[in-house]
């Protein structure tokens, strides 16, 4: 079958594609050609983002690829800057019109704070405001407009405001996840709590290319570095985002279907800050 017709169940029995193609620094111009050559080769599910500035042409891959809108999987986000119910309505309509769709397969709210902040080390928790943005969400998912809806970024405070205070749990946390950063607390209480874990940057923006541990493991399977990667975060319970605007290594990609060993996993997994992002 291959990992390109494999589905996790979100909470709300959605079915979302265990791999899809990221599209974090991709042009609007080049995601056209890059969603559309993922779509090609049997993807079906494709990450965007209101702050990539993208929408616009993930939309135009997603009309032009002659695949139903039925089979195909378009999440977007909520920037983290937008800390309003009335932004946040704003926001989503905008990204529907961008995108050009009729509903939104994933809606995320991209971080719990403003980037500014959240890099800042900022202390304000904006407990309040994340609500009010997800109430919005909320209102959009009962309209069908969304039918899926989760957040990025949240640690278990952040996901514990929205449980605790909201009608809809989050159903997906997207976060950074790679070899050498997993963010285990995090990742076991969302995936306790039947939130799906979304690994972005599953090569580390790179460094992964750096890494001798790495390098050496590939070897032994016979496989590539990305793909030893993608299927390290695959056995982690985790839906890998790799981006790519080469249609040779997206297909690459999502030849995964091999098994790391138990003992190869184990040694990864205590491999802790090997390999970190560049950014």
């Amino acid at each position: 079958m291959g990992i390109l017709n494999e589905y996790y169940t979100l909470s709300n029995g959605v079915r979302i594609p265990k791999l899809a193609i990221g599209t974090w620094q991709v042009p609007d111009g080049a995601a056209v050609e890059s969603v559309g050559a993922a779509f090609r080769n049997g993807y079906r599910h494709v990450d965007s983002a209101s702050s990539y500035k993208n929408e616009k042409g993930v939309g135009k891959a997603v009309r032009e690829s002659g695949i139903p809108r039925a089979e195909l999987f378009v999440t977007t986000k909520i920037p983290a800057e937008v800390k309003s119910y009335k932004e946040a309505k704003e926001s989503i309509q905008k990204s529907l019109e961008n995108l050009n769709v009729n509903y939104i397969d994933l809606m995320l709210i991209h971080a719990p704070k403003p980037w500014k902040e959240l890099f800042g080390g900022s202390e304000k928790t904006y407990f309040k405001e994340n609500i009010a943005v997800w109430r919005a969400m909320e209102e959009a998912y009962k309209e069908g407009k969304l039918k899926a809806i989760g957040i990025s970024n949240f640690n278990i405070q952040d996901i514990q405001n929205l449980t605790d205070n909201c009608g809809i749990k989050p159903m997906v946390n997207q976060i950074k996840f790679h070899i050498g950063n997993t963010q285990d607390e995090l990742t076991a209480f969302c995936q306790d709590n039947g939130i799906l874990v979304e690994g972005y940057s599953p090569m580390s923006t790179g460094a992964v290319f750096d890494c001798d541990i790495i390098a050496e493991m590939a070897k032994k399977y016979g496989k590539s570095i990305s793909q030893l990667c993608i299927r390290y975060v695959l056995q982690r319970g985790v839906l890998p985002l790799p981006k790519s605007t080469h249609e040779e290594y997206i297909i690459q990609n999502a030849k995964v279907d091999f098994v790391i060993a138990d003992t190869d996993m184990a040694y990864l997994n205590s491999r802790k800050n090997v390999c970190q992002a560049k950014y």
